[in-house]
């Protein structure tokens, strides 16, 4: 009996087995945040553009076309270094190429604060920022996307577009306050700090790829880790001339370049001069561009959720219409106050902003599967391109007009256009890259 007790108080005592847990939340996510976080942290140089004309303006006398071509090479910089820089990650790592372009972010950034004539600014601004800037990009985001993930695509590829939105909400307010109580000079500081601050969380956080981890990617199955590409130039311009052989790249490039021209060249760069040129202070527009950001995130990752379920090229092709439209009402809506149809006007665009971007990705993953990520850092490029054409001819026809009417007119027919390029877009037929509809 009393062996009895003693092994029952024996049982009693022993500690149930501790099964291994299963995580809950998988680790793509956590690297999707990381990524999220990195491209809020470099968003403070596209903020600043806009910002600097008229200051620069004033203090060195350079005209707005010179400043405006500053602003397009490095607008033009940013997209041609994306496909590159999609191929050097493919060879060297994610880690190691956005810790070093946030670097030559901040160096840029923080040159200017002693420049003295415009060729510094073009350097500077355009060359280093630009090469900086384009090595993270949006390669940057569909990249990650690509190797971490095979269900919900499209979803996190709007929300990390809509991080570059998320950046322009946080900075641009202060930029603003900045450029105008205490001049440029601390806000270029401020860019070159924020650049440097997020070089830590990329090095300690992200991972290259779900195997180094053991993992595989959220909705698919494990692979191993593939070896290192070499020729990273040279796969990234074979790339190009493979994808140029085919229609839907021209369509796709054509289309983001209205897209670049219509966001970044034009309201992103010279919205806050031509609404300065009817009356409203700096800070209040800067605040209306800080309020299409808030809208930005809304519509980008909406229209993430709606590329997994709907037809990329009709969604392309409302977005362009209906941004087109909106770009025609605009020389109207400019008044040295804030009122009710500029702020339809400003969360109209702003859930249009780059809407575009992941049925842009999605169509370019449907047609060139794992080249994909470096196709989309061409069009891209055109993006850019479309984006430096403008902001350079915006400033001219400012110095030329004596307003910018003439510009928006010109970007909302453009936007009609693409619209109809959008759905000129063929369908491609099934495929062997089957996971990239895995949901």
């Amino acid at each position: 009996m009393l062996c009895d007790v003693t092994q029952t108080t024996e049982t009693a005592a022993t500690p149930p087995p501790v099964l291994p847990r299963t995580p809950r939340v998988h680790r793509a996510w956590f690297v999707a945040a990381v990524t999220f976080v990195t491209i809020i942290g470099a968003a403070a140089f596209a903020s600043l553009p806009g910002l600097l004309i008229e200051p620069l303006h004033g203090e060195f006398d350079w005209s707005r076309g010179t400043i405006g071509f500053a602003v397009s090479v490095n607008l033009a910089l940013y997209g041609l270094t994306a496909p590159f820089a999609a191929a050097l990650m493919d060879r060297f790592g994610i880690r190691r190429v956005v810790a070093v372009a946030l670097s030559v972010i901040a160096l840029g950034s923080l040159l200017t604060v002693w420049m003295t004539a415009a060729w510094q600014l073009v350097l500077f601004w355009g060359v280093l920022v630009g090469l900086g800037s384009g090595s993270m990009a949006l390669a940057f985001a569909a990249t990650v996307t690509n190797r971490w993930f095979v269900a919900r695509r499209g979803l996190v590829t709007g929300i990390l577009t809509a991080a570059g939105a998320s950046g322009q909400l946080v900075f641009l307010p202060l930029l603003s306050w900045l450029v105008e109580n205490h001049g440029w000079r601390p806000a270029s500081v401020t860019v070159a700090l924020s650049a440097l601050a997020v070089v830590p969380f990329v090095w300690l956080l992200l991972r290259d790829h779900p195997a180094d981890v053991g993992l595989a990617p959220y909705g698919g199955t494990f692979a191993p880790k593939p070896a290192p590409v070499t020729g990273a130039a040279r796969r990234a311009v074979s790339v190009l001339l493979k994808a140029a052989r085919t229609g839907p790249f021209w369509l796709l490039a054509g289309t983001f370049a209205i897209c670049g021209a219509s966001t970044n060249g034009l309201v992103k760069t010279h919205f806050v001069p031509a609404a300065h040129d009817h009356g409203m202070p700096i800070t209040a527009a800067a605040s209306l561009l800080a309020v299409i950001g808030v809208f930005d995130v809304v519509g980008t990752i909406a229209s993430g959720w709606f590329t997994d379920r709907f037809e990329a090229r009709r969604l392309l092709a409302v977005y362009y219409a209906l941004r087109g439209i909106s770009l025609l009402f605009l020389p109207m809506l400019l008044a040295p106050s804030v009122h009710p149809p500029m702020i339809f006007f400003i969360v109209f665009y702003g859930l249009d902003w780059v809407a575009t971007v992941p049925p842009t990705i999605a169509l370019c993953r449907e047609h060139y599967g794992e080249d994909s990520a470096i196709v989309f850092g061409w069009v891209l490029a055109s993006h850019q391109v479309g984006a430096a054409v403008v902001a350079f001819a915006g400033g001219v026809a400012r110095d030329v007009f004596g307003s910018y009417d003439v510009v928006w007119y010109a970007s909302g027919a453009l936007c009609a256009a693409a619209a109809l390029m959008a759905l000129v877009i063929r369908r491609r037929p099934p495929t062997p890259v089957a996971h990239s509809h895995v949901s």
